[in-house]
């Protein structure tokens, strides 16, 4: 049976082919349309359009770019497209556009975008997504608006809601909210800080007799002088080489009153410092010119102080108090500082007046050295001499180093007094071995001298150039001369440590590791550090008679310091008994009240001359 066939008319063919060239045609002029429209569009759009792929690279940029931004399309498409965005916002936008891509929602952001001239515009940004066919994002669609003159205007309206418009300096309402963080953060961590309250003197004179254009002048005068004096390395409380970051934040209370808000203050001292030093600054002649006759004005401050403490229960307590010690300042005369609590204060001046008193000390030669003996304890011969420092005030007589030493520190002055020291103690050691004080030099027998370093001096770097000035001025064979590093200091920075220790035993010096026992430092530092010996300390030392703990960290240091090959001194020996206890345990050296006090130079010199005494006194202990 023969099978149907299909019969096609012959133009149906043609016909078929012109339909589909129509439909063609039709699609191309429909997005020749929608091309044209969007190129329409966007070339006459004030924001900025860009078509970007997901890897950033750019496809299309609106001419609003090269209005806005200054960039021509050849130099945008060298680049990518966040290349030109501020660094500080660049990972910001990366995260969009990663959000985008997987999420297919674009979301709304600000970021700063450089202009061809250098300069940052800030942008506010929309981004929209195109998918493919399997409905995978493939290019963003981003709409760009140049927000900056709106962000200026806001940032204009903030500053003059928190900042004073005649000094432009924080105003009350920044400064209460400041205060408020401060005590807040205080409350939580312990903190300390200090509040300074100033006023200018007679200010209500000046407005009357002057003007208040002259008024303002002295304002404007009295804020550039205050905020000089707190700008830069001078943000600090300054003790002579010695730096203590305040962190200061000065504000204009209102009227004629600014505020200083100090953080970090350590002691009430540092604060009367800072106030003392903002009165000198506004303190110098003022002239005003472009008056009938030229007038030279002199400014002057009163400034209240309050340290926040534990009892404050509200931030403004602490500005109650500031002004409450400028009134009194006030009263008092003006032109001066008061503390809001009269014992901190008094404590605080007596802090000042003894730093003032030091540096005179040191410049007329008040200070003097002591030498306390290191004996052998089995045969009480003595092998060294520790430098001490004393001061023989012209009043007072000598005074301890207990009372001095700490601000002498805080002041940096220690520096100053540690390199004199460094210096006597080579000169005393040139003296000894020149003429042993009248007597026979065949019963003298050199000793080495030992120096203290402080926790500032040590940290110095100008130690190694001090200690080498000292040992070439007098000729004395570094060997002679030890240094003693108290162990908290080491432990402190041990990467300093070992770099200072490291040099001065280049010197030739000897290191000993003073306080050891009491303090933070490792068994593993004696491996670390290249220290000759260790000083016990004296609080294990006067345990012994009474704690087997004290008795088992002595042994355990002992053996230690011999598996080192490190000589071990006890310091504080007050005893008889104890120097016995010790020498029993294998300590080998001592020092203390049990041999002998600290000596002036010539009785060093006797103590260091005659004939021990050891078998005597291990009798008298036995009895």
């Amino acid at each position: 049976m023969p099978q149907p066939s299909f019969w096609i008319f012959p133009g149906a063919l043609s016909i078929l082919v012109l339909f589909q060239q129509l439909l063609m045609h039709r699609i191309r002029v429909s997005a020749k349309e929608r091309e044209e429209l969007f190129q329409i569009i966007t070339e006459n759009a004030a924001d900025m359009i860009a078509l970007v792929d997901v890897k950033g690279k750019r496809l299309y940029n609106s001419p609003a770019y090269k209005r806005s931004l200054g960039y021509s399309p050849a130099e945008l498409s060298e680049t990518s497209a966040f290349e030109q965005i501020h660094p500080d916002d660049r990972f910001r936008v990366l995260d969009a556009a990663r959000a985008a891509r997987e999420s297919g929602v674009g979301q709304r952001l600000e970021y700063r975008i450089k202009h061809k001239d250098g300069a940052y515009r800030t942008l506010e940004s929309q981004a929209s997504t195109i998918r493919d066919a399997g409905g995978h994002v493939t290019r963003l669609v981003i709409v760009n608006r140049d927000i900056t003159e709106r962000k200026q205007a806001e940032e204009r309206l903030e500053h003059t809601l928190f900042h004073d418009a005649l000094t432009g300096l924080p105003n009350r309402r920044l400064f209460l909210d400041r205060l408020q963080h401060r005590f807040a953060v205080a409350r939580r961590t312990s903190g300390h800080y200090a509040l300074l309250l100033a006023n200018l003197d007679h200010f209500k004179t000046f407005n009357q007799e002057l003007g208040t254009a002259v008024g303002d002048q002295l304002l404007l005068e009295a804020a550039r002088r205050i905020t000089h004096c707190l700008r830069g390395e001078d943000t600090v409380a300054r003790r002579d080489n010695g730096i203590v970051a305040l962190d200061p934040v000065l504000s204009r209370l209102g009227g004629d009153e600014f505020t200083v808000l100090l953080d970090s203050i350590a002691d009430p001292s540092d604060a009367l410092r800072v106030a003392q030093r903002l009165q000198n600054a506004v303190a110098a002649p003022l002239i005003l010119k472009d008056r009938p006759v030229t007038r030279e004005v002199r400014l002057a401050l009163s400034i209240g102080v309050a340290l926040n403490t534990a009892e404050h229960t509200r931030a403004e307590e602490v500005l109650q108090e500031a002004d409450a010690a400028m009134r009194r300042a006030k009263v008092l005369g003006g032109s001066r500082c008061e503390v809001f609590d009269e014992a901190m204060h008094s404590r605080a001046v007596g802090r000042l007046r003894l730093e003032a008193d030091l540096r005179t000390a040191l410049k007329q030669g008040q200070f003097r050295v002591y030498y306390q003996p290191v004996v052998h304890i089995e045969t009480r011969r003595v092998v060294s001499f520790e430098a001490l420092l004393r001061w023989h005030h012209p009043e007072k007589g000598l005074i301890s180093p207990y009372r001095f030493l700490d601000a002498a520190e805080d002041s940096g002055l220690l520096v100053s007094i540690g390199h004199w020291l460094l210096l006597q103690a080579c000169r005393q050691i040139r003296e000894w071995d020149a003429r042993p004080a009248g007597h026979h030099s065949a019963a003298y027998e050199p000793v080495n001298l030992t120096v203290n370093l402080s926790p500032r001096q040590f940290a110095d770097p100008r130690l190694a150039a001090d200690i080498h000035d000292a040992l070439t001025r007098t000729a004395v064979n570094p060997a002679r001369l030890q240094v003693e590093v108290p162990e908290g200091v080491a432990a402190a920075d041990p990467k300093l440590t070992l770099t200072v220790m490291s040099h001065l035993k280049h010197l030739g010096m000897g290191v000993i590791l003073d306080d050891f026992g009491a303090g933070s430092a490792s068994l593993r530092s004696l491996w670390q550090f290249p220290v000759d010996a260790l000083k016990l300390d004296c609080s294990v030392i006067r345990e012994l008679p009474t704690e087997r703990s004290a008795v088992d960290i002595v042994e355990l240091i002992l053996a230690v310091a011999r598996k080192r090959n490190l000589r071990v001194v006890a310091e504080g020996i007050e005893t008889l008994a104890l120097a016995e206890r010790l020498r029993g345990l294998g300590c080998e050296y001592g020092q203390g009240y049990c041999f002998s006090q600290p000596l002036e130079a010539a009785a060093a010199l006797e103590f260091l001359l005659k004939p021990p005494t050891a078998a005597q006194d291990r009798a008298a202990t036995a009895r």
